[in-house]
């Protein structure tokens, strides 16, 4: 069955379901599993399924639309859509689960923490096993899904990607209690001997080659920033913002490796500018918690930090006034 994976499609499930929900969403301790099986029926796991989705550019105003909507149900998930197109371009045997992981029927969350500088999850080659063991600081949708795709370092410096069954022996997460998308169940995976088959590594690749593949990919994670920025210029109604919000979405898309660190941390520092301006707007009322312009202040504050860099927080800091003074 074909669906609507449009940009127009993605904004009206934001407008007519998503954002109605989200301050609800927000005081949830768990987010409904219901809330990600709508989007499974609707078709939205294969965003990123060769077959089923779009490209990578097709994509990004798609996440806009949904933190526009509902930050925490972006957050978790988003976390899936690496799995699909990693094994439709992997090993021949996992071909299979393309399907499964479109349909939403696999379910994933992702841990990063081996593409670190310096990794805090590493694995190593027993047999016919990768033996996986380190700490992820941040793991999002834990218990809402029923893999979790893990970035890990081997001795010859190597990263390998492993689609492990989550949870597995010798998982264990400790939930975090976040400011803002508390729903995510965002927690940190302490990973003690886990064992996954060698069959289930999708790639493995040198990580000298990452800075240069991650410097390339930072325009994604600034469809969020974006979102939830035209969120707040539409709440407040016509006004100078959307020019920004409009130059802002312009520096990303037409942006490249050595632009993209300055235009996401414009992007952010413009976030948390219209959430401001949306509490200005909507006045004392915004300071009551469960009202829109304080849920999305808070989740601007968090755009701040979330899929940071070195090289972006070096930007966010001289936007915002408190680089280093010059010896």
């Amino acid at each position: 069955m074909a669906h609507d994976l449009s940009a127009e499609a993605a904004r009206a499930l934001a407008d007519e379901v998503l954002f109605p929900a989200a301050n609800d969403i927000d005081a949830m301790p768990v987010l409904p599993r219901e809330r990600l099986d709508l989007l499974a029926e609707l078709g939205w796991y294969g965003l990123s399924a060769p077959g089923y989705g779009t490209d990578l550019a097709g994509a990004w105003p798609v996440l806009a639309a949904f933190a526009g909507g509902c930050l925490t149900t972006t957050f978790v998930w988003m976390q899936h859509l690496g799995a699909a197109p990693s094994c439709a371009f992997g090993p021949e045997h996992l071909r299979p689960w393309v399907d499964q992981l479109a349909t939403g029927e696999r379910r994933s969350t992702v841990v990063f923490a081996g593409l670190l500088p310096t990794p805090s999850v590493h694995a190593r080659l027993e047999g016919d096993e990768w033996v996986v063991d380190g700490t992820a600081p941040w793991v999002s949708g834990w218990g809402l899904g029923d893999l979790v795709y893990i970035a890990a370092r081997t001795p010859e410096d190597d990263v390998v990607w492993l689609l492990a069954d989550a949870p597995t022996e010798g998982m264990r997460a400790e939930p975090l209690h976040l400011l803002a998308v508390n729903a995510s169940a965002t927690v940190t995976l302490h990973l003690d001997n886990v064992r996954v088959p060698a069959d289930r590594e999708t790639s493995r690749f040198p990580w000298s080659e990452w800075p240069a593949r991650d410097a390339m990919g930072l325009r994604t994670n600034g469809s969020l920033a974006l979102g939830l920025a035209e969120r707040c210029c539409r709440l407040i109604g016509p006004s100078a913002l959307d020019e920004e919000l409009e130059a802002r979405r312009v520096a990303l898309d037409t942006g490249n490796a050595d632009t993209y660190p300055a235009a996401r941390a414009a992007a952010a520092t413009f976030a948390v500018q219209a959430a401001s301006a949306l509490v200005v707007h909507d006045g004392s009322r915004s300071v009551v918690a469960g009202t829109h312009a304080e849920r999305l202040l808070r989740e601007a504050t968090l755009l701040l930090v979330f899929g940071s860099r070195p090289s972006i927080r070096r930007a966010l800091m001289t936007q915002l006034g408190a680089e280093g003074r010059r010896a």
